[in-house]
């Protein structure tokens, strides 16, 4: 009898995590180290911290956290959507489209995660606002966003990083139907055109 009650409580916990889990998940909302809840809505999924910081467990330095090769939103698993070289949302996939946004605590966006050197807003282009290692927004200026003594720069081994979100994936309908509706996006909405 009460090895029953013991296996009832158990999934009852284990549900009451998991829907704890998917909630935050669709809102976007997550807690820093600190106590400070910060809610992006609309801004895609969360995928952790981009941090120098080995021992934070949504650290993507941290292998036996967010930064596992094995999880599937990891942009360390070179096999998935957002590690693969081949992924147009990946972080390293140097012809990428979609690549994951970084946002600091405040909420300011801070660039897009890309090893593509042609888009503008890519931290890997050295002649970008975001990758340029002379512009203040930039996590590659030491005196800058990427100074290892701001809690929010990815250079900090001790800070909390910036926060990693996959944007949205969009997809083109070439059918008539498809023209009534709109897709949600990071900008607002992206009317369907009809063909």
């Amino acid at each position: 009898m009460k090895n029953k009650t013991s296996v009832k409580m158990f999934w009852a916990m284990l549900f009451v995590l998991f829907a704890a889990g998917v909630a935050t998940a669709q809102t976007g909302s997550f807690m820093y180290g600190g106590g400070n809840i910060v809610t992006y809505s609309g801004s895609g999924r969360y995928l952790g911290q981009y941090s120098n910081n080995q021992y934070a467990p949504n650290s993507t330095s941290n292998h036996y956290g967010a930064g596992s090769p094995y999880g599937s939103d990891s942009i360390n698993n070179p096999y998935g959507r957002y590690g693969s070289k081949f992924s147009p949302d990946s972080a390293t996939n140097p012809f990428a489209t979609n690549a994951p946004k970084l946002y600091d605590s405040q909420g300011n966006y801070r660039g897009k995660l890309s090893a593509n050197t042609f888009d503008s807003d890519s931290v890997s282009n050295p002649y970008g606002r975001y990758g340029s290692p002379y512009s203040s927004d930039s996590i590659n200026n030491p005196y800058g966003a990427g100074s290892r003594y701001l809690m929010d720069s990815p250079s900090n081994p001790y800070g909390r990083g910036l926060s990693i979100f996959g944007q949205e994936q969009a997809f083109v309908c070439g059918f008539p139907a498809c023209a009534k509706h709109s897709l949600p996006s990071n900008e607002g909405s992206l009317p369907l055109l009809e063909t």
